[in-house]
């Protein structure tokens, strides 16, 4: 069952006034939506745990600088965004340290949004190999922007970039995956010309 906001808000404030026990609950009761972003953007459960871990870190230091305009999980994903670009980058400049598996495409169905996708399996296993496919910079702009409704303020905010940035990622992100998707429609496109 997924706690209220009014709930979340609570705990919110007993944390921020030094109740360790009411952080842990907070952590307890966001932890799996968080972990399902840091999966979808690192694409990898091993980097996924290690970003969940970092965003709760700097969420916990950050506690007292936040403040409530947004929700705490909108909050909380955009701290958990920032730590996997981080991640990522990071890890693109150690690639010779390990070479990722890309053909593994991690199941994220267990405790995900993808519930309030259509229930067709094949299409859901469909969008996680596209999403798969896309390049970590174009992935976190698509999943932070279709599946966790962030504005592109907060994505351009989150990522580093300018919100002229964010949009045309976006835009080239679900293109990339409309043709991965889609190739027939590639095809008569090409024709048309």
């Amino acid at each position: 069952m997924n706690p209220s906001p009014q709930e979340i808000a609570e705990l919110v404030v007993a944390a921020r006034d030094g109740d360790r026990s009411a952080f842990d609950e907070l952590v307890r009761r966001t932890s799996a939506g968080t972990y399902t972003l840091a999966l979808r953007l690192t694409n990898n459960e091993e980097d996924a745990r290690d970003v969940t871990q970092e965003a709760y870190l700097r969420a916990y230091r950050g506690l007292k600088n936040y403040r409530e305009e947004a929700q705490f999980t909108t909050w909380l994903y955009r701290i958990t965004a920032n730590c996997a670009s981080t991640f990522i980058t990071t890890r693109r400049r150690h690639r010779h340290d390990e070479m990722a598996d890309e053909s593994q495409v991690p199941d994220v169905r267990a405790q995900s949004d993808l519930e309030n996708a259509p229930a067709n399996s094949e299409l859901r296993d469909q969008l996680e190999w596209a999403l798969a496919q896309l390049p970590p910079r174009l992935r976190a702009v698509v999943v932070l922007r279709d599946v966790y409704d962030l504005p592109h303020e907060a994505i351009a905010a989150e990522l580093g970039i300018t919100v002229s940035a964010a949009k045309v990622r976006l835009h080239r992100a679900r293109a990339k995956l409309r043709s991965l998707l889609y190739p027939e429609m590639d095809e008569l496109d090409v024709r048309a010309v």
